[in-house]
């Protein structure tokens, strides 16, 4: 049989997607066709559309601010490769593997100190599951089950299975559906606004008294340091993390930092507790880990609270994923750790925050557009009211770029490697996109 025109071959994928395939956040069936990506490399995303046309867009999102090394990296290809010549995968329950240990001493290495233990998960939020469940077995096995409560603070994101939904924002985020159903924490008013800004001392006192006040329930704090991330781009003080630990370490409840997306280096810092010197009881990392190239987190934690839950009356720690530790992600996230570490990654993320500050300065005239704020390879315009975000994002690619607004928000995360004429491409899309959006 002759072989079917091309453009029909891209018609009949992008009408099954539509029919079968269930996207993030989406309806089923599908209501806007999604763009085809037939391939990926460097920072540009090549299109297949229907009638056979080609074209390339510059990602501007990272793919969910992952592939910080970009695509199709010849280091990453070779790590993939090379463990896949040995083994894809192998159960971690009894066995393990070269891939696994040296990742998790690198983690070891990179994170602070007092962080000792690798717990190896399938994804950020599965981390996050995985980090609740540390701190409720470790007051359990200190024969404290009262201390079963989560705090955080209004305006955070911790991924989209249970326990992390319980402490997203219960008003303003997109989990309020399960109001009533989840697990009641307790949640501070948001933190104020502006990574610059000293530590406001009414809102230090209403963290430290909310702490108090439910000390002998909490089992921990959760929040992400210094950026907020999918709960609204919001940018936070570092010393506001001092307060927490501190109080913390006064109330003796653990302190649980969620760094999937400010992890390896998106602020500034390798992680974003570096920018408040602190150390978490438990880290939470994913995203960037294996830069973009497999599913793979994991949470990390100090002696104590290791040595403690192995103490208890279920000396295990009592979770254990199919594909635990898996060989190839392993592999490639080791390759990624060290590819970062390998270069000056501090310097191309700060000329990648010059760019950005440069390039969205003009947002500010803009109707509608309340703030526009950078912090690292991070750029956000927030407008007063919610995206357009089919408006928004057709006038993006009209400029080549690839973004993905939400709520009142356009915003770039882009790639590591991104070159500086491709950085103000990023920013020129911002700006039409929030024109248009």
């Amino acid at each position: 049989m002759p072989e079917r025109p091309d453009q029909d071959r891209i018609g009949e994928l992008l009408a099954l997607d539509l029919q079968h395939v269930w996207h993030p956040y989406g309806p089923m069936p599908g209501r806007t066709e999604p763009l085809l990506v037939e391939s990926a490399s460097g920072v540009r995303l090549r299109i297949a559309e229907p009638g056979g046309v080609r074209t390339e867009l510059v990602d501007g999102m990272s793919s969910w601010w992952s592939a910080i090394h970009g695509y199709n990296h010849p280091v990453l290809n070779e790590a993939v490769r090379s463990q896949l010549a040995r083994m894809s995968h192998v159960m971690f329950g009894g066995l393990t593997h070269e891939p696994a240990v040296r990742l998790a001493e690198r983690l070891v290495a990179i994170t602070p100190e007092p962080l000792q233990h690798v717990f190896l998960a399938d994804s950020g939020s599965v981390s996050v599951e995985v980090a609740v469940k540390m701190c409720l077995q470790y007051w359990r096995s200190q024969s404290r089950p009262g201390k079963r409560r989560l705090m955080t603070w209004r305006g955070g994101y911790h991924g989209d299975t249970w326990q992390p939904m319980s402490v997203c924002d219960p008003e303003g985020g997109m989990h309020h559906l399960w109001s009533g159903l989840l697990p009641v924490q307790v949640f501070a008013d948001a933190p104020p606004a502006g990574f610059d800004a000293a530590p406001d001392r009414a809102y230090a006192d209403h963290l430290r008294e909310t702490v108090a006040r439910h000390a002998d329930e909490l089992a921990a704090v959760i929040v992400e340091p210094v950026v907020q991330g999918a709960g609204g781009m919001r940018f936070h003080s570092p010393g506001l993390l001092r307060v927490l630990r501190e109080t913390c370490d006064e109330h003796d409840v653990l302190l649980v930092l969620d760094e999937i997306a400010t992890g390896f280096g998106r602020t500034g810092t390798l992680f974003a507790a570096g920018h408040a010197g602190i150390c978490p009881d438990v880290m939470c990392v994913g995203k960037a880990l294996t830069g973009g190239y497999l599913t793979m987190a994991a949470a990390l934690c100090t002696t104590r609270v290791a040595e403690g839950i192995s103490r208890g009356e279920v000396p295990v720690l009592a979770h254990g994923p199919t594909f635990m530790g898996n060989p190839l992600a392993a592999a490639v996230a080791l390759a990624s750790v060290d590819l970062l570490l390998g270069q000056d990654w501090q310097r191309e993320v700060k000329r990648i925050e010059t760019g950005l500050r440069e390039g969205l300065a003009p947002a500010k005239q803009i109707a509608g557009v309340t703030d526009v704020r950078v912090l690292g390879a991070i750029g956000v315009v927030q407008l007063d009211h919610e995206v357009d975000m089919a408006a928004a994002t057709r006038a993006a690619v009209r400029e080549g770029v690839w973004l993905r607004p939400f709520r009142d928000l356009v915003y770039t995360m882009p790639p590591y490697v991104t070159g500086d004429e491709d950085v103000a491409a990023i920013c020129r899309a911002v700006l039409a996109a929030a024109r248009e959006g």
